[in-house]
């Protein structure tokens, strides 16, 4: 007699189909938001809020990741890059993947109702574009820029979670376009393999409408006015030069993703993903507590 064991790998699967792992690239600026809030607001760490924004916004991605996932999982499928995707090869269920969006959805407003009343309000209004943003390749050829908003929200949010009001708000919301033109100007490049896919199934991108050469012209300009978001930010809210020093290293980061992906060449997108975007988030993150800790005053 033999008996049926569970799906092994089920949970494992369920968080490679949402690169649990990128969850790196929007923490270290909500954890920046979040700090600087702290500075302006006493100086003393919260380590509970800490804690319930990491919960938040782990959820909120998580969510945003299985959704995206289920939403295209037909045309992931008539692409040989996606196609190895979870959904697509069953190595997911739809089911699952419904599970699991569902479990992260509740434990972001869970994590926002604990936060404060003005987080809970705004939870729903920070779902729509998450939600959106894998429509938006079905009707307009800037689903990019919804991908900019979506994380835009996550500084925004994170300065919110700390002070409960919009009064002096002005920092998060510099920080938040900052990272909204970050990432949606990667998202450019990275959009960028499937020009040629996207125009064969009806997929709207920029690459997709306007060419490879251009797509990557934009994605530039996005990332020359992110840079300068942040020195403004960094001037707004008086660092000093361990962020200044974050900077030029950010700086090599992004002239490092333009140089080694070209439009003859997109061998190296992921290498420019993983190495250059994950190395902006950490290293601004790194010098930025450094500033707090050492000019600033900020307190455990």
């Amino acid at each position: 007699m033999t008996t049926t064991a569970p799906a092994p790998g089920r949970v494992k699967a369920f968080l490679r189909l949402v690169a649990i792992e990128h969850s790196v690239f929007a923490l270290p600026f909500a954890f920046l938001s979040a700090l600087t809030a702290m500075q302006v607001n006493g100086g003393r760490v919260r380590w509970l809020d800490l804690l319930l924004i990491t919960i938040a916004m782990v959820g909120a991605r998580t969510f945003a990741m299985a959704a995206n996932r289920i939403i295209d999982r037909r045309i992931d499928a008539r692409n040989p890059r996606t196609a190895g995707r979870e959904l697509v090869t069953g190595a997911v269920s739809v089911r699952t993947a419904w599970t699991g969006a569902i479990v992260a959805i509740v434990v972001f407003l869970a994590a926002a109702a604990a936060l404060n009343p003005l987080c809970l309000v705004l939870a729903p209004l920070a779902v729509v574009p998450l939600v959106v943003y894998p429509y938006g390749k079905r009707f307009t050829d800037w689903p990019h820029a919804i991908l900019a908003v979506a994380q835009a929200v996550g500084p925004v949010g994170a300065w919110l979670a700390v002070t409960g009001t919009f009064d002096g708000s002005g920092p998060a919301w510099l920080l938040g376009a900052a990272v909204g033109l970050w990432i949606g100007g990667f998202d450019l490049i990275y959009a960028c393999q499937d020009a040629a896919v996207d125009r064969e199934i009806g997929v709207r991108s920029v690459p997709a409408r306007y060419g490879i050469g251009w797509a990557l012209h934009a994605s530039t300009v996005a990332h020359v006015v992110t840079f300068a978001l942040f020195v403004w930010f960094g001037a707004l809210v008086g660092f000093g030069w361990p962020w200044w020093i974050g900077l030029v290293l950010t700086a090599a980061a992004f002239a490092y993703q333009h140089v080694v992906v070209t439009p003859t060449d997109l061998s190296r997108v992921n290498r420019a993903f993983f190495t250059a975007n994950g190395f902006v988030g950490i290293a601004l993150f790194f010098f930025a507590l450094l500033d707090l800790l050492l000019r600033l005053g900020l307190r455990a």
